[in-house]
């Protein structure tokens, strides 16, 4: 992480993964991580700070297409951005998939199905 502050619970900045820029929301700062073992140092920290590591749950403002890195890489790797430069940088551990019913359905779409 490469913050001038401090991170906590509702920071929004935007994340860009793949061809995608979105906002997102960091919902909750699950735990924080030692960078070099990767050993837990504490549950739900109330912030991260320069230099820390940590797993966070992001909510996207928008629908976005995302996977987990172990699943297929190039569209699990992200960058997070504020302030015109790179805050943080990280994989994508586990994906909650939205059910897609309440998608747009375009004309096309519509055509095939109907046939």
């Amino acid at each position: 992480m490469n913050h001038p502050g401090q991170i906590g619970n509702g920071y929004a900045p935007v994340l860009d993964c793949h061809t995608s820029h979105i906002a997102v929301k960091f919902a909750e700062l699950l735990t924080k991580i030692d960078r070099r073992s990767g050993k837990e140092l504490e549950k739900e920290p109330k912030f991260l700070k320069n230099g820390d590591a940590g797993f966070v749950k992001m909510i996207p403002t928008k629908p976005m297409v995302v996977e987990t890195f172990s699943e297929y890489p190039p569209l699990g790797r992200f960058a997070v951005r504020d302030m015109r430069q790179t805050v943080a940088v990280g994989v994508i551990k586990s994906v909650e998939k939205k059910d897609p019913s309440g998608a747009k359905v375009t004309k096309s779409a519509a055509k095939k199905g109907g046939k």
